[in-house]
């Protein structure tokens, strides 16, 4: 199916790094709590992504890692539920507000998790921002799958190829039935589009598609980011709906090219037809910086 007429049969289905803080459950923010979800599974919102957590009596397993200060705060939290060790840290791609707190879970985690691309990434980031000294990196990384069998739950990460980044991977608890996304769903903000960092937007709609695709009724996603009017949890209809921004966003840079339009005229659009909802959170997660990153991959097709 051509992009055009994926819109147009979804659409209906679905409507109804300065990073600011994410929104919580349920829907209006809150922040620095431990809000579960299923299972021993939850998530926490301090200062930048979200951390998605499990702890039980034999196990503790953290997603994503914040900032050192906020990464203190939740494990100071997550002490209350669980006296264990950390099994495992995984990091979801390589940004700062999803990794820089690695240096303070260095020495109370077993491994720290990433896929193959996440420390070459952040570390190229790194030498251009002069902050090498701060990183800390994967010291278990894959190119496909990996798993861990903890407590009691299976988890698996997974890559679907290139999209908020080259390194993102989606992590399931099993049994809980409980995805975290990372930055592959910013809730109704408008997306942080990581060329440089090898985003491939036209790749990222087939991955939320498949992900939501694989997804049950009753799956519960947590992603990165999202506004506080809509949160940082949902289901597979806001998977869908993202990807149907995505693909709106390159219909429209790509019809507005055909026509001849320079890039400068295509920028001042305001809003997207059918996306109303979407909100700016800074320059870079912007509708203007999101033309801009489709205006370039499509020059490159």
């Amino acid at each position: 199916m051509d992009r055009r007429s994926f819109i147009a049969s979804s659409f209906w289905l679905t409507a109804g790094m300065a990073l600011l803080p994410a929104g919580s459950l349920p829907a209006r923010s809150t922040f620095n709590q431990l809000d579960p979800i299923r299972r021993n599974v939850g998530v926490f919102t301090g200062r930048g992504g979200t951390i998605g957590w499990l702890a039980d009596d034999n196990a503790i397993v953290v997603v994503d890692a914040q900032f050192p200060p906020s990464a203190g705060v939740f494990f100071g939290k997550i002490q209350k539920i669980s006296s264990q060790s950390i099994d495992a840290l995984i990091n979801t791609h390589h940004h700062a507000d999803h990794t820089a707190g690695n240096s303070y879970f260095r020495n109370i985690t077993n491994t720290i998790v990433a896929h193959d691309n996440v420390p070459d990434l952040q570390r190229s980031v790194a030498e251009e921002r002069n902050t090498m000294n701060d990183q800390v990196y994967a010291d278990t990384t894959f190119g496909e799958s990996w798993k861990l069998d903890t407590g009691d739950e299976v988890i698996h990460a997974k890559y679907y190829g290139p999209a908020h980044t080259s390194g993102d991977i989606v992590i399931h608890f099993e049994k809980a039935n409980v995805y975290h996304l990372g930055d592959l769903i910013f809730n109704r903000w408008y997306p942080f589009i990581d060329r440089e960092g090898g985003a491939s937007i036209e790749n990222w709609i087939h991955v939320l598609e498949t992900i939501a695709d694989e997804s049950e009724s009753d799956t519960q996603f947590i992603f990165g980011h999202g506004s506080a009017d809509y949160g940082v949890t949902g289901d597979a209809g806001d998977l869908y709906l993202m990807r149907d921004y995505l693909s709106a966003l390159l219909d429209f840079v790509e019809k507005n090219r055909a026509n001849g339009k320079p890039l400068e005229e295509i920028e001042n659009h305001r809003q997207l037809d059918g996306f109303p909802n979407h909100v700016s959170a800074g320059s870079r997660l912007s509708l203007q910086a999101n033309i801009q990153a489709a205006w370039d991959e499509l020059n490159e097709s």
